[in-house]
C-alpha cells in the first residue's frame, strides 16, 4: 500500500540504530513487524529512529554504520520495502517540527512521571549517594540528581509521541515497558485537538507483542541487551553457527533432573526453553514437554540448532545486502520519500491549526 493510500489501520513502530540486532530485538520486535505485513488494509511505517539514538552521545561514523547495519538486518529479516515504508527518522524533518510543537503544550509534570525518566533519576542519585533512595518524592526535575542528566532523556517521550502522531498512526506494536509512552501520545493527541479545536490526531492504540522476553545467556534474571559488556550474554544476527552453539553451551542451567519450564525456580533452563519456543513458534510449556526427558547438554544442543536454523539464512542475506551500500541507500531514500510525502500532508494541517504559514 502506498504512502498516499487510505487504510483502515496505520501502524507505526521504530527501532534504534544499534547495528546488527541481537536475538531479543529480532524475536521481540522485528518478527512482529514482519508478521504485520500480512495484515490487510493496513499501512505500515517502520522507522530507524536515529534522532532517538542521540540521547546518548554517539560516534558519528559509528552511528552511520550501525544505521546501515540495522537497515540491512530489517530487510534480511523480511521487511519488504514494497509492503512497508522503511526510513531513517532524521530524513523526515517534520518529526523534529512536531516534537517542538507538542513540547510547547506538554506539562513538565507529565514527563516527570515517566517511569524510565524516574529510573534514570534514581540511578543517578544512587551513584551520587551510593545508597538506596527511601523517598521517591525526591526524584523529580528539581532534584540534584536531575542536574547531571541531559534534556533529551527528559523530552524524548514527546519525540516518540511526534513519531506516532505525525503519521496519524492508529496502532502501535510495543512491549509492556513502552505502554506508558503510548498513553502519553494519546494524552497529547487529546490535548492538541482540544487546544486547537481540531480533529487532527486520532487516538493511537497500543498492540502488545506476544513474543516472550529473551533473557541474558550469562544472567537469566536480566534482559538480553547489546549494552551488556559481556558479548557471551547475547546472540546477534551476525553470529556464526559455531558462536551461537558455543554461547548456548555456556549458558547457566541447574542440577535438577529433567527439563521443566519454571522461570522463578529454574531461570536458566526456562530462558533456553523460551528461546527455543520463540524461534519455533510454539508455547513455552509445549517446548518443555518436548524436552522433558532430556539432560541439560542435549537440551542445549536442541536449542542451539533451532537458533542456528533461524539465524543462518538471515546472516547470509544480511551480508549480501551490506555488500551493496549504494543499493541499500537507494532503498532507504525511496522509503524516506514516501514517509516525507505522508508527513508533509500531516504537517500542513498541523501548521494551519496552530497559525504557522504553510
Amino acid at each position: 500500500m502506498s504512502a498516499g493510500a487510505k487504510a483502515a489501520r496505520v501502524v507505526f513502530s521504530g527501532i534504534q540504530p544499534t547495528g546488527v540486532p541481537q536475538l531479543g530485538n529480532y524475536l521481540g520486535t522485528i518478527k512482529n513487524w514482519v508478521r504485520l505485513q500480512d495484515e490487510p488494509d493496513t499501512q505500515r511505517f517502520y522507522s530507524i529512529v536515529d534522532l532517538h539514538a542521540l540521547t546518548v552521545p554517539r560516534n558519528p561514523k559509528r552511528l552511520r554504520q550501525e544505521t546501515m547495519e540495522m537497515a540491512a538486518a530489517l530487510i534480511s529479516c523480511g521487511i519488504d520495502p514494497e509492503k512497508s515504508v522503511m526510513f531513517r527518522q532524521s530524513a523526515v524533518p517534520q518529526h523534529s517540527q512536531l516534537h517542538w510543537v507538542l513540547g510547547t503544550i506538554t506539562p513538565v509534570g507529565w514527563l516527570n512521571r515517566m517511569t524510565q525518566w524516574k529510573s534514570k533519576l534514581q540511578q543517578q542519585q544512587q551513584q551520587q549517594q551510593n545508597e538506596e533512595i527511601p523517598d521517591q518524592q525526591q526524584l523529580n526535575v528539581h532534584s540534584s540528581a536531575a542536574q547531571g542528566l541531559l534534556t533529551g532523556l527528559f523530552t524524548y517521550p514527546v519525540l516518540m509521541a511526534s513519531d506516532v502522531l505525525l503519521y496519524r498512526a492508529t496502532h502501535i506494536p510495543v512491549g509492556e515497558d513502552q505502554v506508558q509512552h503510548i498513553e502519553l501520545a494519546r494524552d497529547l493527541a487529546i490535548h492538541f485537538n482540544k487546544t486547537f479545536k481540531t480533529r487532527a490526531f486520532p487516538l493511537p492504540e497500543y498492540m502488545l507483542t506476544a513474543t516472550k522476553r529473551v533473557m541474558s545467556l550469562r544472567d537469566p534474571l536480566k534482559k538480553m541487551s547489546k549494552s551488556d559488556p559481556n558479548e557471551q550474554s547475547r546472540i546477534t544476527l551476525s553470529d556464526s553457527d559455531d558462536e551461537i552453539a558455543r554461547k548456548i553451551r555456556k549458558a547457566p542451567t541447574d542440577s535438577v533432573d529433567g527439563i521443566s519450564y519454571d522461570p522463578k525456580g529454574r531461570p536458566g533452563v526456562s530462558n533456553l526453553i523460551a528461546i527455543y519456543a520463540a524461534v519455533r513458534g510454539v508455547e513455552n510449556e509445549d517446548a518443555a514437554r518436548e524436552m522433558q526427558a532430556m539432560g541439560n547438554q542435549e537440551m542445549k544442543e536442541m536449542v542451539a540448532q533451532a537458533v542456528i536454523n533461524e539465524i543462518s539464512p538471515i546472516r547470509r542475506h544480511m551480508a549480501e545486502v551490506l555488500s551493496d551500500q549504494e543499493r541499500l541507500e537507494s532503498v532507504l531514500r525511496q522509503g524516506e520519500e514516501k514517509a516525507r510525502e505522508a508527513a508533509d500532508r500531516s504537517w500542513r494541517e498541523i501548521a494551519r491549526c496552530i497559525g504557522l504559514p504553510y
